[in-house]
């Protein structure tokens, strides 16, 4: 590998994601972009697209991809491990609790209960996004678990 891992997210809502992913979780808009139909269509993407590039605060990018036709399909619910394909995207953040504080006004919604729990010596918390894309927001205050290790 020669730069950091990139995550592609088809959304509805590109400025409400963009909202969410820049002020709450942290990440900053590195670049804008539409994708032909000419280069979507044979690559296998559906068409024409428009994608921002998401920078993540510790290195990789989240793409936030949206379709011109804007029609987006449901997939199965957030935290569905029965099933092939992504899951959710893992945070690792210096605090947990401002995060935590600010996700509902930003139209997350937690997906357990107690919101923050401890797990192998960090506090994690899992959260659905406004689109119900699962979100793992990591904190290893408290613990010393390896680094870069999702749960």
């Amino acid at each position: 590998m020669t730069l950091p891992f990139e995550v592609g997210v088809v959304v509805r809502d590109l400025e409400l994601m963009e909202r969410f992913y820049c002020d709450v979780v942290g990440c900053r808009v590195e670049h804008r972009s539409r994708v032909p139909e000419s280069i979507g269509g044979p690559a296998g993407l559906g068409g024409e697209f428009a994608v921002v590039w998401l920078r993540v605060p510790s290195g990789g990018c989240v793409k936030l991809i949206v379709p011109r036709s804007g029609t987006v399909s449901a997939g199965p619910g957030p935290l569905s491990a029965g099933r092939a394909g992504l899951s959710y995207l893992t945070f690792h953040v210096d605090d947990l609790d401002p995060v935590v504080a600010a996700l509902p006004a930003a139209g997350a919604r937690p997906l357990s209960d107690p919101v923050v729990v401890l797990a192998r010596g960090r506090r994690i918390s899992f959260w659905a996004d406004p689109e119900g894309n699962a979100v793992e927001l990591v904190d290893a205050r408290g613990g010393h678990p390896g680094r870069g290790h999702s749960n």
